[in-house]
Order: C-alpha cells, then sequence, then structure tokens
C-alpha cells in the first residue's frame, strides 16, 4: 500500500495538473461514511503538502480543492444518515464493526452541532460523524455551516505538516505558512474555549 501512495505521489509531481483532482478525490474519500475509515487519505494530503513546500504546487488552489472534496465528503454522508437510516443496519460493515457507529452517535450527544466540526479532526470517528449527524436529525442549515467551517479550517491544517517538510527540503517561502499556522491555532483556542466555557458556567 505505501509503494502504492509513493507512486502516485511521483506521478502527481510530474503531472501536476492533475494533482487537484486527486487532492479532491482523497478529501471527498477522507470524508465519506466508512470509506473515510478505510482509506488513508491523510498520507496524499501529507506528500502533496510536501510538494506545495516544494513549489511544484500551488497552495491555495490545493487547499481550495480539499475544501470542496471534505464539504461533498461530508455532505454525501449526512445526506445518506438523514435520508437513509436503514442503511446502518444493512450495510454488513456496521454490524461487523457496531463500535464505530457507538463511537460517532457518543461523541455527537456528548458535543452536538459542533461535534460535526471536532469530528473532522479526530482520525477514528471522522468518517462517522456526519452520517451520526444525519441519522440524529441534525438541521440541515446548521450541518452546513459546522460543514463549511470546519473544512476551510481542516483544509491548510492537513496540509501544513507536509508543506512544513517540503520547506525544509527545498529553502522555500516559509510566508506559505502563515495562513495554516493561523488556522492551526484556530483550532487550539476554539477547542480550549469549549472546554473551559462548560465550567465557567
Amino acid at each position: 500500500m505505501s509503494e502504492w501512495f509513493s507512486e502516485l505521489l511521483v506521478w502527481i509531481e510530474h503531472n501536476p495538473s492533475y494533482a487537484g483532482w486527486v487532492v479532491f478525490g482523497v478529501a471527498l474519500a477522507e470524508s465519506l461514511a466508512v470509506v473515510g475509515v478505510i482509506v488513508p487519505g491523510v498520507v496524499i494530503l501529507l506528500g502533496a503538502g510536501a510538494l506545495i513546500g516544494a513549489g511544484v504546487l500551488d497552495f491555495w488552489s490545493m487547499c481550495l480543492w480539499a475544501v470542496i472534496g471534505a464539504i461533498i465528503g461530508d455532505g454525501l454522508s449526512y445526506w445518506l444518515g438523514h435520508h437513509f437510516e436503514y442503511v446502518t443496519a444493512r450495510w454488513r460493515w456496521f454490524r461487523l464493526h457496531p463500535d464505530h457507529l457507538q463511537k460517532g452517535i457518543t461523541f455527537f450527544q456528548k458535543y452536538g452541532d459542533i461535534s460535526v466540526a471536532l469530528g473532522r479532526f479526530f482520525g477514528p470517528i471522522r468518517a462517522i460523524v456526519p452520517l451520526v449527524a444525519g441519522l440524529m436529525r441534525m438541521p440541515p442549515k446548521r450541518f452546513y455551516i459546522a460543514n463549511i467551517l470546519s473544512a476551510l479550517v481542516w483544509a491548510p491544517a492537513y496540509l501544513t505538516p507536509g508543506i512544513i517538510l517540503g520547506e525544509m527540503g527545498e529553502q522555500g517561502d516559509w510566508r506559505y505558512l502563515l495562513f495554516p499556522v493561523a488556522a492551526i491555532s484556530i483550532i487550539v483556542v476554539v477547542w480550549m474555549l469549549w472546554q473551559w466555557w462548560p465550567r465557567r458556567r
């Protein structure tokens, strides 16, 4: 599997015009129910980030492709849960791994609407929470607000480690890191406030 990913990254490096579609596909797959648990898309995003840092790919266009893929992937998972709740009973994967669905339900019940945003950054439940949001009848408007806003932060945050590696190897322009680092800082601050506020009340 790792060899296949290495070959894909080499192919992207030699065919950068198709990189956006690859990043889009990976971001979408990462966010799809069940599929996201199986597909280790973070490896491709790390590699894409390294190519950005090396100056092969453009940061903003790759971020855009990743954001669009993540939004559509989460949206499809939510739609499945919202309109086809019986899918979890009929899908063989859920019968074999009931703990994954339960973890998603527990996470959603604990954090409510914000679980859609937080769940995007937690590997084991990332691809389950949007489906659970649909099953739990989270209002579409609130879901898509959380979906879109979290995708805008998720994309640069996941590309950042690769960008740093690429920049270190090529000694490129560190200004590319300002936006990703700021995005990660926002995530940390929001998480701390979310933990602190209930205790204060």
